[in-house]
């Protein structure tokens, strides 16, 4: 059983910062990649900032010059900072992970999701 468990979410000042992280356990042969989505009421989840199978890091044209994804190959986990933080930025964060359990196909998982709040 795989599990993505999420932390760093909270409440903070337009131009503060948050670092958020995210953990896979279980029995994990390969991520192929791994990153943040969000989502507020009414809209689609977003891509926010992703490792790609292929080496790559995309970016949410909001997030770029803010946020920085990185990782612990170690310990299966990612790290969202975000930094210059705005009142737009306020939703629901997960952790995506495309992985391959030991002795069974690729498949998507996610987190249960933190909520970033940015208000003064």
């Amino acid at each position: 059983q795989v599990q993505l468990v999420e932390s760093g979410g909270g409440l903070v000042q337009p131009g503060g910062s948050l670092r958020l992280s995210c953990a896979a356990s279980g029995s994990i042969f390969r991520i192929y990649g791994m990153g943040w989505y969000r989502q507020t009421p009414g809209k689609q989840r977003e891509l926010v900032a992703a490792f790609t199978a292929g080496g790559s890091t995309n970016y949410a044209d909001s997030a770029k010059e803010r946020f920085t994804l990185s990782r612990d190959n170690a310990k299966n986990t990612v790290y969202l900072q975000m930094n210059s933080l705005k009142p737009e930025d306020t939703a629901v964060y997960y952790c995506s992970a495309d992985l391959q359990q030991l002795g069974a196909g690729l498949r998507s998982y996610w987190g249960q999701g933190t909520q970033v709040t940015v208000s003064s």
